[in-house]
């Protein structure tokens, strides 16, 4: 295995987080964010100029002249697949933003080519690293509160046209709508904090505001070891609202990004965790802490099958809501990666 003195860092793709990246990779130790690309020369000065990096309009290029050991590809969800591919091909660890890929295939394709290659590929679910959501997981699996039966997921968004980049609206680009971008999390950290998989799903989606992907949708997920789940994504409500609720034997965890972690056990509520405004930042700077140490031979938190379950569970959800029916799972088989 390589040993890295300095890990050399790129990013593709300088909107949305990409600020959050490049200060985590600023304030972590032996690593320099040295790149940035992106399509709009202006969007990637902006992210690059502050940290001294170097700017491409074309990730070949970078890919090529600027040295990397790893990249971070931060763009629409259906570029990741030649992003990770050409990567693998330069020899060029992968820290690939959620979701993994819009397709099955595309998740296969990346986790062997980059198996083959010898280099790493992780998938950015950054749930896992947000301090509200490792608090309430730390509290879960010390058993104070019993068996977890139950998981209600509430998240609000905003799919009106012109409130995100024209992307996000087209479904060849960005694989669905509010599922696929927003249920993605929730899928996410339900499996993740349950500790399950799915056997099965019922799903419904609505399309409102004249867009072309589904604006608001509800899932339905019975887990193999019994637990419920039922998440639901709503566009533009009166109230802005992004909480998981963990239903207990014992009693409850609520968990939000406003209010942190509160445990409620015999009519009597304790927080847990209190939220501050640097913790969005904490999640992302922990995110690659993590990318980085699989670099020094670790096992990232979130393993490609696990990120391959996440797309697998969007996908299911969409035939579901599509025949109005439920889905029924078979055991999934685990994708053959480096980093599982």
């Amino acid at each position: 295995m390589k040993r890295y003195a300095l890990i050399r860092l790129g990013i593709i793709g300088a909107g949305a987080v990409a600020h959050l990246h490049a200060h985590a990779a600023a304030v972590l130790p032996n690593v320099e964010m040295v790149a940035v690309c992106d399509l709009q020369i202006k969007a990637a000065e902006k992210v690059a100029e502050p940290i001294g990096a170097a700017v491409y309009t074309d990730y070949p290029s970078m890919y090529k002249q600027a040295g990397l050991d790893a990249v971070i590809v931060n763009t629409p969800h259906s570029l990741h697949l030649e992003m990770v591919l050409a990567a693998a091909d330069a020899g060029i660890h992968v820290l690939v933003e959620k979701p993994m890929a819009t397709s099955l295939e595309d998740c296969q394709l990346m986790t062997e080519s980059c198996s083959r290659a010898g280099v790493n590929l992780v998938v950015g679910h950054i749930q896992h690293f947000l301090p509200e959501k490792v608090a309430a997981e730390q509290f879960l699996r010390s058993g104070a509160l019993g068996k977890l039966l139950m998981i209600r997921d509430f998240r609000s968004t905003d799919y009106r046209p012109g409130t995100r980049p024209d992307w996000f609206f087209d479904p060849s680009i960005a694989g669905g709508g509010a599922l696929m971008n927003i249920g993605g999390h929730c899928i996410d950290r339900s499996l993740w904090l349950a500790d399950s998989t799915v056997d099965t799903l019922d799903a419904r989606t609505l399309n409102r505001f004249g867009v072309p992907v589904e604006t608001d949708g509800y899932v339905l997920l019975h887990l193999r070891n019994g637990v419920e789940v039922n998440i639901v994504v709503a566009s533009d409500p009166p109230h802005r609202l992004d909480e998981i609720l963990l239903i207990c034997e014992l009693g409850t965890i609520s968990c939000t990004p406003d209010r942190g972690t509160v445990v409620r056990h015999n009519g009597t509520s304790k927080t847990i965790f209190h939220s501050s405004e640097h913790g969005i930042q904490d999640g992302f700077t922990g995110q690659l802490s993590d990318f980085i140490a699989t670099l020094h031979g670790l096992d990232p938190k979130v393993s490609n099958t696990h990120a391959r379950r996440v797309v697998e569970t969007v996908l299911a959800a969409y035939r579901s809501a599509s025949n109005r029916e439920a889905v029924s799972f078979v055991e999934s088989v685990p994708v053959a990666n480096l980093a599982l």
